[in-house]
């Protein structure tokens, strides 16, 4: 993916941190009976599985092209993607929000409150962690933007995915902090059960975002439209090359396909029209190493 930025890394970072923070915070909630942990610990279980869901998803993207699948497997990433944001909504967001719900109506006293803070604290170190190796990789492909405006354009659905489960995991552990706090302050359990709620609504929230951005990039995304204004420019700036008439681009995983078309240059017979055309291809494939399908039309009208 563009720029350099390897998601492998930051899903590593991010599987790692998780099944540590999981296997404490379920301790905590065992011992604790806090249901804002336990809606943490049932968080953190679903980042991990789905840090191995996309890395099953990288894997299946690197199998070539094959007469059934002429453009390869690129975009097998973008579907575990979105089953990732589902299992985020369901298996972490309505879990949480009915783990919530059953306390507000059994209300339990947490037992030993101050293991669950040492617990929190710990995750709080390990997901920033994390996030901080994540944003490393995303600064190498945001190029100035905002994280909101990169988050809405990149074509990298894995480290969108662990971007937003890492900004989730990081308020979620805010939220659970603060009602077990609010619960040790004022030894009403309330607080603890709407934590949970809120750890749920913040979940539901971030699934749906990143579902959102996935099912465009399953449909059929073109590049970064950066990138494609790139192409254009180089191809413009070729001296073989009069008009840029048409670029129409579909982002393949890692690869990308590209379809253009050009008013070219007289070039005084159709090998040397032939030539060009595959110095000009020659030129954008070491330009955009992405660029794995070309398919170049010399006209003289869109």
């Amino acid at each position: 993916m563009a720029h350099g930025a390897d998601s492998l890394k930051s899903i590593l970072y991010a599987l790692a941190a998780n099944f540590a923070i999981f296997l404490a915070k379920l301790a905590a909630a065992l011992f604790t009976g806090s249901g804002a942990m336990l809606a943490e610990a049932i968080h953190s279980l679903a980042d991990t599985g789905n840090q191995g869901l996309l890395l099953l998803g990288i894997r299946g993207a690197k199998r070539p092209s094959s007469p059934d699948y002429p453009l390869g497997h690129g975009k097998e990433i973008y579907f575990w993607s979105f089953i990732v944001a589902l299992i985020l909504f369901s298996m972490g967001g309505l879990f949480s929000i009915y783990e919530g719900y059953h306390k507000l109506h059994d209300p339990e006293p947490l037992k030993s409150p101050f293991i669950a803070l040492l617990v929190l604290l710990f995750s709080l170190g390990a997901e920033s962690m994390s996030l901080w190796g994540c944003v490393r990789e995303v600064n190498k492909e945001r190029g100035g933007r905002s994280f909101v405006r990169w988050f809405r354009e990149t074509r990298n659905s894995a480290l969108l995915v662990v971007f937003g489960e890492d900004i989730a995991a990081l308020l979620g552990l805010a939220f659970a902090t603060a009602a077990i706090i609010l619960t040790i302050i004022t030894g009403n359990p309330f607080f603890d059960a709407l934590g949970s709620i809120g750890i749920g609504l913040l979940l539901v929230v971030v699934a749906f975002f990143i579902g959102l951005e996935t099912k465009a990039l399953l449909v059929g995304q073109g590049v970064d439209p950066r990138i494609r204004q790139e192409m254009i420019t180089l191809l413009a700036e070729r001296p073989e090359v009069e008009a840029v008439l048409n670029c129409l681009t579909l982002q393949l995983g890692d690869d990308v396909m590209v379809a253009v078309k050009v008013r070219m240059h007289p070039a005084g017979s159709e090998l040397q029209l032939i030539a060009h055309i595959n110095t000009c291809e020659q030129a954008l494939k070491a330009a955009f190493p992405q660029v794995q399908f070309l398919f170049f039309e010399p006209d003289l009208f869109d």
